[in-house]
């Protein structure tokens, strides 16, 4: 079944409710959608949400690179032989991950509609729902514990703040919101690579009664060894995010013991099928694993639910990149309901049509 056509184009979608991290606010944001078409009338689709700060991308780049790169190189080709297709771009797309990403949706989109079955299944079909987290930004504190209410009043279970910017404020957060929402809700915390190891000690030691689950990418991403270092002196969990970027990061991770736990991003490890491989390496080491993502489509977040679905160690989700996007056009391609997420159970991501 030949590639007969490949069609990318730019959506920006504006937050319905902006949020900050420890380095950025963010306001709104762009991703480029990918069509794959075949000469059998099978079409499979993809989403990049580039990010300068994360993957080193722009909307920019990541066209470019679908035009220049990705269309003139899988034209032709079988679209049922995607890891041949893929090794073939890797060298090509080495800083363009989430160019990648999308190419891989959209071809394994393909594989599953002629298979006629959804994603989760083919790739392995362990669990058909995940419970994933919500995210609060950086905010004072009454807004924040605002904000934790009304998300645990919606059914979510599982809360992730952000931090980073002044410790002492995060530890005071962090405390109210464990007051105001009660033992049953589990909470984790987000630094973004904006602790010291010394912030991140004390942190972890002052909010030791609000019982966090885990710590993620509290030090700089380019000091490993200072994430090792804060992995070895605390009592939770520590998590790499954005230490994670490719597969050789997973294995220095691992065999150097850097963190407990890694959050495994589609956008910045570059799709579905390297994120296979990743998982592989996190499991052989017995690293629990999440699946995160950036400010993205549904259907970019139903790729990765579908990869959560299939594989038993993905134990955690922090799925929400979807939620107050204004004018999605993929919206619907998940299903959320009171803070678990669902496949739509339709065959490859389970999107039908994306019109331009």
């Amino acid at each position: 079944m030949r590639i007969t056509g490949v069609e990318a184009w730019p959506v920006s979608m504006g937050l319905a409710e902006p949020y900050t991290i420890s380095y950025e606010t963010i306001t709104k944001t762009s991703n480029v959608f990918l069509r794959i078409e075949t000469d059998r009338g099978v079409v499979g689709h993809g989403c990049a949400a580039p990010d300068k700060q994360v993957t080193g991308e722009t909307e920019e780049s990541a066209l470019g690179s679908m035009k220049d790169v990705v269309s003139p190189s899988i034209k032709g080709s079988d679209s049922l032989r995607p890891m041949m297709i893929l090794e073939r771009l890797k060298p090509l797309l080495r800083s363009q991950p989430s160019v990648l990403a999308a190419v891989d949706m959209a071809l394994l989109d393909i594989l599953g509609k002629v298979s006629n079955l959804p994603l989760w299944r083919l790739l392995g079909g362990f669990r058909d729902r995940i419970r994933t987290s919500v995210t609060i930004g950086i905010l004072p504190e009454t807004e924040t514990v605002e904000r934790a209410r009304g998300w645990v009043a919606l059914g979510f279970r599982c809360l992730k703040l952000k931090g980073g910017i002044d410790v002492q404020s995060d530890i005071e957060r962090v405390l109210k919101v464990r007051e105001a929402v009660g033992d049953a809700i589990e909470l984790r915390f987000d630094a973004n690579q904006g602790f010291s190891v010394e912030d991140s000690l004390k942190f972890v030691e002052q909010t030791r009664a609000a019982r966090l689950e885990l710590i993620e990418q509290p030090t700089p991403k380019r000091q490993p060894d200072l994430l090792g270092r804060v992995t070895s002196g605390v009592s939770i969990p520590v998590m790499a995010d954005e230490s994670l970027m490719t597969l050789r990061d997973a294995f220095r991770i691992a065999r150097r013991g850097l963190a407990d736990m890694v959050n495994i991003k589609l956008m910045k490890v570059g799709g579905i099928s390297e994120a296979l491989q990743i998982n592989a390496v996190a499991r052989s080491a017995e690293l629990e694993v999440m699946i995160g993502c950036m400010d993205e489509a549904a259907l970019a977040i139903a790729a990765g639910l579908h990869f959560a679905l299939a594989r038993p160690n993905v134990v955690y989700a922090d799925l929400d990149g979807h939620l107050g996007l204004v004018d999605d056009p993929t919206d619907g391609a998940v299903i959320l309901r009171k803070g678990t997420l669902f496949a739509t159970q339709k065959p490859g991501l389970g999107l039908d049509t994306l019109v331009r």
